[in-house]
């Protein structure tokens, strides 16, 4: 990079700093004095007379939900947030819009800097500048991804602090209690929340809302076991508490997916970002290769370097979203949006006639396999909404593939009229016969401008061309030469339209744009398989925390499985609906539905604490072999880590593997062999 881009670049950042300033003191005189009374209301209480940022995010987080295409970002922090910071408004808005507000400070400047790169490439910046909402995507999540990842921290140390108060009060509520009083720790809404359920007239109702939004299975876990204890009371296990040992059990597995989680962290900390930085450098490889070997230019100016670009950009945008859900470690759940775009456009009665067409018939073999498709790829989507997003996408590609032929029309039609590295070689032009090329080119393009979208035969402009001033006084051969030239341009110019053939590819293109939505719930599911086994080490620390407790039986151990389950929840769902109708049939049956040996075997000791022994015989190995069953959760995370590591640099780094090879490369050898075999041929024929 120059010196004089670097300044320009450096200063287009200071104007958009400055500019972000100016924007907001304007905001401050452009809020209105209801917003403000709101706030001051959700801030009772701490005011504070010295300078504060949480007044300016609260007044940017008004501002924010006026403006159309930030309010939707700002909306989808904000569901994720409003799982964290339980029924507290003020600490929603603030951190939505301090999130929001560091994306924005990154996401402006470097809008500049793409316009700056690419200013020469109009469609190369739009693509750009799309990518950038890719970018946001990243930094919203990470940071939201932070404060879970805080709030597990903080739930160690919760935990602990609850082990002192229930030596002390020997009562769960109390205990929690007086561990929710520390107002600085984002856990403590939670232990609050926790506190409420457990003194509400309807515990168990309350407790099956909490289920719905906690943040994390953990606090599930917690939640559940102190209202057990609670409701059938606390008993010694090996001279201790059992509570107690539950509470230690849940910190055990916290810890683990701590440690889980930030080395996921450590190995996809840069993948996103390798994943979509290839693309920043479309052009300057192009203009590189340009100025070291001009006999490239055809190519890169031409209709098929244009569709590599189209090509790279397409592999960019795939890898990236598939790095995000290898990534994905479901650490914080959502609260899912009841009124999204697609279920604006279904309620549409016509648009609704239209996608019942495309959805199959219920009670169909088709229709089970899509519902057990998005229960295995843990999708939040409808059916309906599935099949909008494909038929929407269906369309899009289509449309976008006309216009992208049109536009690769367009490219080969302009570089005709522009291009003059075709009369290049291998060892480049000099500036002499750089210029003659210009002067030929330009008169060549009146004779283009003329005859172009004409049925004109060769031999009447071979007479238009001895008849022009431009060669009145060349021979014969130069115009013979001359008109095998310019007729050669004219029926590649003439040639340049949309045929049938490129019709066809659309139509192609449009159904891998239909299947695409499926084939990402399919890779969603291949991902969640390889945590099977993650999943039911959970079992374990659940059923271990269970079987101790009195009055638990196989069908509340089944209730709790389901909650936590993810992977196996709908054949445990299936199983707890057929349980009333014979339990040990029913758990047959459930051990027909799943082929995992672990689970399988899970499954097998709880048919025999049906019928046969207790449930604490049943599961005794799990206590007996307790560390056993902690050391193989470990093994079994790093392999799944080794495992997601190996997709995710594979897919991370194939976008930059392709721009290398696919628009560097390649093209380089291949345009350099043909050069060069037609500059020997030349040397050869003048010898």
């Amino acid at each position: 990079m120059s010196d004089s881009l670097f300044y320009i670049i450096m200063a287009v950042a200071g104007v958009a700093l400055l500019g972000i300033m100016i924007w907001y003191v304007i905001l401050s005189k452009r809020l209105s004095k209801d917003d403000l009374k709101y706030i001051k209301e959700l801030k009772k209480g701490t005011e504070n007379n010295t300078f504060s940022l949480d007044v300016i995010y609260q007044k940017l987080y008004v501002f924010y939900t006026k403006v159309p295409f930030i309010k939707r970002y700002l909306a989808k922090l904000r569901r994720r947030l409003e799982i964290i910071n339980v029924e507290d408004e003020y600490l929603t808005r603030k951190q939505a819009s301090q999130y929001l507000t560091k994306a924005l400070i990154i996401i402006f400047p470097l809008t500049f800097i793409i316009i700056a790169l690419t200013k020469n490439n109009a469609l190369l910046m739009f693509i750009l500048l799309i990518f950038e909402i890719f970018i946001t995507e990243i930094i919203i999540e990470s940071s939201v991804d932070k404060l879970d990842n805080k709030i597990l921290k903080q739930q160690i140390d919760f935990f602990a602090e609850i082990r002192h108060a229930y030596h002390e009060t020997n009562m769960v509520e109390e205990a929690i209690y007086q561990v929710a009083q520390d107002d600085e720790k984002e856990v403590s809404l939670q232990a609050q929340k926790i506190y409420e359920v457990l003194i509400s007239d309807d515990p168990e109702t309350e407790l099956e809302k909490y289920y719905d939004i906690a943040p994390n299975s953990y606090l599930k876990e917690f939640a559940g076991i102190s209202y057990l204890t609670r409701e059938f009371g606390d008993r010694q296990v090996d001279g201790g508490s059992l509570y107690l040992k539950n509470v230690n059990n849940i910190t055990q597995e916290m810890q683990i997916e701590i440690l889980k989680r930030e080395k996921l962290n450590y190995v996809f900390q840069s993948l996103s970002i390798i994943a979509i930085l290839p693309v920043l450098f479309i052009d300057a490889i192009k203009n590189w290769s340009i100025s070291q070997f001009s006999f490239t230019g055809s190519f890169y100016n031409g209709k098929w370097g244009f569709v590599t670009q189209i090509l790279l950009l397409i592999i960019t945008a795939v890898c990236f979203v598939l790095v995000r859900k290898v990534k994905d470690n479901g650490s914080i759940q959502t609260i899912t949006n009841d009124n999204p775009w697609q279920r604006k456009l279904y309620e549409k009665p016509y648009i609704k006639k239209i996608v019942n067409l495309f959805i199959p018939k219920q009670g169909t073999k088709e229709y089970r396999k899509i519902v057990k498709l998005l229960k295995d790829a843990a999708s939040k989507q409808k059916m309906e909404w599935l099949f909008i997003n494909r038929i929407v996408m269906c369309i899009a590609v289509f449309f976008v593939s006309l216009l992208v032929f049109n536009q690769i029309h367009k490219v080969a039609i302009d570089l005709v009229y522009t291009d003059i590295t075709a009369e290049s070689s291998i060892i480049g032009m000099s500036e002499e016969d750089e210029a003659v090329a210009q002067e030929q080119l330009k008169s060549d393009n009146v004779f283009l401008d003329k005859y172009r979208g004409k049925k004109v035969t060769k031999e009447q402009l071979r007479i238009a061309i001895s008849n022009s001033t431009a060669y009145e006084n060349s021979t014969d051969e130069e115009i013979d030469e001359a008109t095998d030239r310019i007729y050669t341009k004219l029926q590649t110019i003439d040639n340049e339209y949309l045929q049938w053939i490129e019709l066809i590819l659309a139509i192609a293109f449009a159904y891998i744009g239909y299947m695409a939505p499926m084939w990402l719930l399919y890779f969603q599911a291949i991902m969640r398989q390889l945590e099977m086994e993650d999943e039911v080490m959970q079992f374990h620390t659940i059923i271990l925390m269970l079987m101790k407790i009195e009055r638990v039986n196989v069908e509340i151990i089944l209730d709790w499985l389901e909650r936590y389950a993810d992977i196996f929840k709908e054949p445990i769902t299936k199983c707890v609906n057929n349980y009333e109708s014979g339990a040990w049939e029913a758990l047959e049956q459930l051990k027909n539905d799943t082929t995992f040996p672990l689970f399988i075997r899970i499954v097998e000791s709880l048919q025999a604490a049906v019928e046969k022994i207790p449930i604490i015989q049943a599961f005794d190995e799990l206590d007996t072999e307790r560390d056993y069953y902690q050391e193989k959760r470990k093994q079994s995370n790093e392999r799944l880590i080794s495992r997601k590591a190996l997709i995710g640099k594979a897919i991370g780094f194939a976008p930059m593997v392709c721009l290398f090879v696919g628009y560097l490369i390649i093209p380089l050898v291949v345009i350099g062999l043909g050069s060069m075999t037609s500059t020997f041929a030349g040397m050869q024929a003048s010898i």
